[in-house]
């Protein structure tokens, strides 16, 4: 894992907003100590913040001047940086487990002949790999709903498209290298979609639109395309496995 030389990165810049940097690379050791400080954050100044938005390897705080200054924010994130390394995450936070269905291949991952063939493995291998791990959420984005997570075994990582899709269906799950996602939403994508979820990711309806956070767990799980129809529109907070 690449770290900034003093630890952390602190930078205030214009809007009042405080960019913290955790690390250069993506590791999930920096993702746990990311997660770490976004809640350390959360139960120490969430009051005083108008929001706390974690990334992959950052975090930014956009604070209300009126209540504290960029100055303090600083100073409390140096301080929760040196506390919060030496916990548990279990502290601060008690990350839920979600199984995610998800019928792969075909017009539901059109993309998963590809990750067969660039991972030199059977259409069968890649969905067991898939299956075979429990992912950690690392963040939320880039459209409402979307979930990453890490991290995906080496042997199926394959890369982007190099040409992004201009629609990708709600529910698709794919693959970036060592990150895999579900997208909440319609969207543009640039990911290779390996399958599909018939679950509502997100739905502003509900509160929480989304019941996943950072740090949570997801297991995906693969069903048959009938299973799907029957699954559709179902919440992903309302479904159990």
């Amino acid at each position: 894992m690449s770290r900034k030389p003093s630890g952390i990165r602190v930078v205030r810049s214009g809007g009042y907003i405080v960019h913290i940097d955790i690390c250069e690379e993506v590791s999930m050791d920096c993702v746990k100590d990311m997660h770490k400080l976004y809640y350390s954050i959360k139960k120490e100044i969430a009051d005083l913040v108008d929001e706390i938005v974690p990334g992959v390897t950052s975090i930014a705080v956009y604070y209300d001047p009126r209540k504290i200054s960029g100055e303090a924010v600083e100073s409390k994130v140096r301080e929760l940086w040196l506390w919060s390394r030496s916990i548990d995450i279990a502290e601060l936070y008690k990350p839920r487990r979600f199984t995610i269905p998800v019928a792969y291949g075909g017009e539901f991952g059109p993309d998963l002949q590809f990750v067969s063939s660039w991972s030199k493995l059977s259409e069968e291998e890649v969905v067991k790999i898939h299956t075979s791990r429990v992912y950690t959420v690392i963040t939320l984005g880039f459209t409402p709903g979307f979930v990453y997570m890490g991290e995906v075994d080496p042997a199926i990582s394959a890369p982007r498209l190099e040409t992004p899709r201009v629609r990708i269906p709600k529910g698709s799950v794919g693959i970036a290298g060592r990150m895999t996602g579900v997208y909440g939403l319609e969207s543009p994508g640039g990911w290779r979609l390996i399958g599909r979820t018939p679950l509502t990711m997100f739905d502003y309806r509900k509160n929480p639109p989304i019941p996943i956070h950072p740090g949570d767990e997801v297991v995906f799980k693969s069903i048959r395309p009938e299973e799907f129809e029957k699954l559709f529109g179902v919440f992903v907070g309302d479904y159990s496995a």
